[in-house]
């Protein structure tokens, strides 16, 4: 892990609503951390102390249960805020974080983050949309979980990758298949199996963790019916 200065141009999230003056005060006391490939940013139950987005790479947001198995709630990209739910509304993260490859995370100062959030009404609004989107991602997510048959969650995590993630009907899945797993939840060996399930009926190839669409149309009817 290793901290540097921030410099030249970066992407801090919702800058569009900042003023230049405003976007030199956080650069000028913003920090970049250097993560590897699967360093834990933030643990579950620790304090908050800097606001944080990412500034490049994919980060996992997860829970972990008191039966020791973890939940991934989301994967972020760059450009993200990292855990705003916690930050605003509790000083505790109620979630971990870690980095699925190498990747940059952005701590912003707390004190300016809030001062300009004060002045400028207009980023304030645009961060309360952010944080109330975050609120309602979570709860979708709780509802797919909790109806859907395991065939529309293993499309759900294939369109998420494809359609949020890389933009792209072929890919690579960045996680263990484990992790795809939580994502899912359900266990490695029953994602496994359906994936398998997918591949036989030639709805996708797979190759490793490399995947390629054959049916847009069947894995997104699979992810409607649930």
């Amino acid at each position: 892990m290793d901290v540097q200065q921030l410099e030249g141009d970066s992407i801090i999230p919702l800058q569009n609503y900042l003023t230049f003056e405003e976007i030199e005060e956080i650069r000028a006391h913003l920090r970049v951390v250097d993560h590897s490939k699967r360093d834990i940013i933030f643990r579950q139950n620790s304090k908050t102390s800097h606001l944080m987005f990412v500034k490049s790479g994919l980060v996992k947001v997860y829970k972990e249960g008191k039966d020791g198995r973890s939940y991934i709630l989301n994967i972020l990209t760059t450009g993200e805020f990292l855990d705003l739910v916690s930050f605003y509304g509790n000083i505790i993260h109620q979630f971990s974080a870690s980095a699925v490859d190498d990747c940059q995370i952005g701590y912003i100062d707390v004190q300016i983050f809030n001062r300009i959030l004060k002045k400028n009404g207009t980023f304030a609004m645009e961060l309360i949309r952010l944080v109330s989107r975050e609120g309602l991602y979570m709860f979708e997510k709780l509802l797919r979980l909790s109806h859907k048959q395991l065939p529309g969650r293993i499309a759900d995590v294939i369109l998420y990758f494809s359609e949020t993630i890389h933009k792209n009907e072929e890919f690579d899945f960045p996680l263990t298949r484990r992790e795809l797993a939580e994502l899912a939840g359900t266990t490695k060996e029953s994602f496994i199996r359906t994936l398998a399930e997918f591949k036989n009926d030639k709805i996708i190839d797979l190759n490793g963790s490399h995947v390629k669409i054959n049916s847009m149309k069947i894995v997104r009817t699979l992810s409607e019916l649930g």
